[in-house]
C-alpha cells in the first residue's frame, strides 16, 4: 500500500477546501495579509512568534 504525501493529499482534495485568510495588526488596525505589497509580505514570513509565559 502506497501512502500519500501531503501534497498528494492537497491536490486530491483541492476543490473541498476553503480560503483562509490571516488579519494581522498594521498601525493599529487589522488589515488581510493577502492584501500586502511584496516587500510587507516578506516582512510578515520573517516575523518571530512567541508564547508569553504564564509564570511572570
Amino acid at each position: 500500500m502506497k501512502t500519500k504525501t501531503i501534497q498528494e493529499t492537497l491536490i486530491l482534495h483541492t476543490e473541498e477546501r476553503t480560503k483562509c485568510l490571516v488579519y494581522t495588526r498594521v498601525m493599529g488596525y487589522h488589515r488581510p495579509v493577502e492584501s500586502f505589497n511584496i516587500g510587507k509580505k516578506g516582512e510578515h514570513k520573517q516575523r518571530l512568534h512567541f508564547t508569553e509565559r504564564k509564570d511572570c
